[in-house]
């Protein structure tokens, strides 16, 4: 498993109410992640969103390489790319070189649906911070980018299980 040092630089360990603010930010941000989903009025699951942004991220690939991102089982992916392709937001294909291999890739409108879903978080986010005054949000993104760098881009990437990415 991917993990941060437990060292603490100069000893200085956090207080409660920092650790507390933290759960908290938490809470708030898995709620904006699964309430953009509500845009889509149930169009897919929240394991089929996690498909669509991987095969985003990743192109036209194996279905193993989805597999592998997510860190889900083969027939997991299988069930999930099932039902995507049955609705219109993936597409199968085989591999030129390796008949065997089953590649997946997003449609038209699996690009759509996490362009609206995405756009949602980027309207909502806009939305709540221009609710801090300009000096908090500017402390606010420092903090959330230094608290980034400490955790890494790998931290949550072996996470299993319906991640609200």
């Amino acid at each position: 498993m991917v993990g941060i040092s437990d060292d603490v630089p100069g000893g200085d360990s956090p207080a409660q109410e920092e650790i507390d603010a933290f759960q908290t930010a938490a809470r708030d941000l898995i709620g904006v992640a699964l309430r953009s989903l509500d845009v889509l009025a149930g169009q897919v699951s929240l394991p089929q969103f996690r498909m669509l942004l991987a095969l985003r991220d990743l192109g036209r690939c194996p279905s193993s390489h989805v597999a592998q991102a997510l860190g889900l089982g083969a027939s997991s992916v299988t069930r999930l790319a099932d039902r995507l392709h049955v609705s219109g937001h993936i597409a199968r294909g085989a591999d030129a070189h390796h008949r065997g291999v089953v590649t997946l890739e997003l449609t038209a409108l699996g690009h759509h649906v996490v362009s609206e879903v995405l756009d949602w978080r980027h309207q909502e986010f806009a939305r709540i911070l221009a609710r801090l005054e300009p000096g908090q949000r500017a402390a606010t993104a420092e903090g959330l980018r230094a608290f980034h760098q400490v955790v890494g881009d790998g931290y949550a990437a072996d996470v299993h299980g319906p991640v609200p990415l």
